[in-house]
């Protein structure tokens, strides 16, 4: 089981999501809880450089995707960025 860090200006991005979109994320989240950080059964999953990963959680226009990292030391994933593609940090 590992841990899932959302920080809380993460979370208000999150509520101004589209609720289909705010569905998926939280199960990414249960997901990442599972399974760990690779979650390559995702739509458009990749792992970027360093630690950080990222996938789409809804597809169309506008694209809303989700970016984490793994930190190994204690089993923890911060999720960093949820919004729109256009907009992600990678």
């Amino acid at each position: 089981m590992w841990t899932v860090h959302i920080p809380k200006k993460v979370q208000k991005a999150a509520r101004d999501l589209p609720p289909l979109a705010q569905q998926a994320l939280r199960y990414l989240v249960r997901d990442l809880r599972l399974n760990g950080p690779v979650a390559g059964n995702w739509p458009n999953y990749s792992k970027l450089s360093g630690n950080r990963h990222h996938c789409h959680i809804k597809k169309g226009r506008p694209t809303y995707v989700s970016v984490w990292w793994e930190i190994r030391e204690g089993r923890t994933i911060e999720v960093t960025y949820v919004g729109t593609h256009e907009k992600a940090p990678y």
